[in-house]
């Protein structure tokens, strides 16, 4: 079966692309995932266009990308990923995979979305106990990094943080380790379904629509200053 994996660029759609390719019966043909036309990056999650490309590129799977305008109303957003799941259903593609854990609302959503378009929602990761998973992305090798941080639900000093077993220590108990109810976005720039690490440096930390976003760049990006920032990647 050809599927697109819904890619947000963070450590779940990650996994997914990782338990699909263990499981076997599904080619992930395509990673689809919404750009912010204004900004240039990827909705929520905030990561530079270069870096979603560079993701692809080690996980050795297309990128098809769907822009959207920033603010980008639902009826908008709707008709933009229906286009684009046309365009993927006349390509061959049989299935779009997503990296939800728990929540039922938003399933129930992707599946009411799907049902017009032929196309068979996958849910790799489905109903996994979080602290369980998160531990088992850890330890099978995933590395990531906060890009997103809702400061309602988490501090903003989180932001930028390493998603290691560190970290989950340090969470509030009443925060998902996998922070799966919008406490906090994740980049994954290691991990077996990668071919290779993609490099990052820290950039700056910024307060904007309430949220905590922590700006990651490419390590060889030339914006970087000659007092070279820590590596993302160091541990």
């Amino acid at each position: 079966m050809k599927a697109l994996l819904a890619w947000s660029s963070g450590k779940d759609s990650a996994w997914s692309l990782h338990v699909l390719r263990q499981q076997g019966g599904v080619e992930v043909a395509g990673l689809l995932t919404t750009v912010n036309e204004t900004f240039g990056r990827v909705a929520m999650h905030a990561v530079r266009r270069g870096l979603l490309e560079a993701q692809a590129r080690a996980a050795g799977v297309p990128l098809r990308t769907v822009p959207i305008p920033h603010p980008c109303p639902n009826d908008v957003y709707e008709a933009s990923m229906a286009g684009a799941l046309a365009e993927a259903r006349a390509a061959g593609i049989e299935a779009v995979a997503f990296g939800d854990l728990f929540l039922e609302d938003i399933r129930r959503y992707r599946e009411e979305r799907m049902a017009p378009t032929g196309l068979r929602p996958l849910f790799p990761l489905w109903g996994r106990p979080t602290r369980a998973l998160a531990e088992e992305m850890i330890d099978g090798g995933l590395r990531a990094r906060l890009t997103c941080v809702d400061p309602r639900a988490l501090d903003a000093s989180f932001a930028g943080r390493a998603f290691d077993l560190d970290l989950l220590s340090a969470l509030p108990p009443e925060v998902d380790p996998c922070g799966e109810r919008g406490e906090f976005h994740t980049f994954a720039w290691d991990g077996p379904m990668f071919r290779s690490p993609i490099p990052v440096v820290a950039g700056a930390i910024v307060h904007r629509d309430g949220f905590v976003f922590a700006d990651l760049l490419p390590e060889t990006d030339s914006t970087q200053s000659a007092q070279r920032p820590q590596r993302m990647g160091q541990r």
